[in-house]
């Protein structure tokens, strides 16, 4: 790739492995038998939208997935465990190709993200990886319940280019969602799909990045 200059990363299943499959199955665990109704990789309820877009507490969001499963007997416990079931983990790799990167490129996080997730990662980091954020890897962390904004929509791309001064015809967007990459693309940004089959040493080494 030409003049890459910056690179932001996507969050899940770019760095850090998600199964969606997993909460699936663990609402149905549950004996909750609507789940594909509310929740599913290619559509959700509007409720989850905006959880990450920090418009919802965790306490709405919970009483909101009570409702949703018609299930007002579910604690806070269970629910925050089955959300946070998709959560798998970082390859150790993945930290390491992350630091090489950014000796050569300015680099940012743009992940679409909720305060329950948000909360149980930065835990995994420090408890796994003795880690305190995903900070000493990126310049700028933007994550969406945080900035109000979430991905595919255009304002925060149009935010973390503006907040950072980036030139989006020198840098490169990867993710693992086409209608992320779509909108990165209409802004002019160059962009990268992260395919199950890909990873990221794969794609920095591949591509000449590093």
């Amino acid at each position: 790739m030409q003049n890459i200059k910056n690179i932001i990363f996507d969050y899940g299943n770019v760095i850090f492995l998600i199964d969606f499959k997993k909460t699936q199955h663990s609402f149905t665990e549950l004996g909750i038998d609507n789940v594909e109704h509310f929740y599913a990789h290619t559509g959700h309820h509007p409720i989850f939208d905006e959880f990450e877009k920090g418009a919802i507490s965790s306490a709405q969001f919970r009483e909101g997935i009570r409702e949703l499963t018609q299930r007002p007997d579910l604690t806070d416990a269970q629910i925050d465990a089955t959300w946070n079931s998709l959560l798998i983990g970082v390859p150790p790799v993945n930290h390491e190709i992350l630091l090489k990167v950014k000796e050569k490129y300015r680099t940012f996080l743009l992940s679409n993200i909720n305060e329950i997730h948000y909360d149980f990662i930065m835990d995994y980091l420090q408890r796994e990886h003795g880690l305190e954020s995903n900070q000493e890897f990126f310049e700028k962390t933007y994550y969406s319940h945080l900035v109000g904004m979430r991905k595919p929509n255009a304002d925060i791309f149009q935010h973390v280019l503006s907040d950072s001064n980036l030139n989006p015809e020198e840098t490169l967007f990867i993710d693992d969602s086409p209608q992320h990459l779509k909108t990165a693309k209409e802004l002019g940004l160059h962009t990268h799909l992260m395919t199950a089959d890909d990873s990221l040493e794969k794609f920095m080494f591949k591509s000449g990045l590093l």
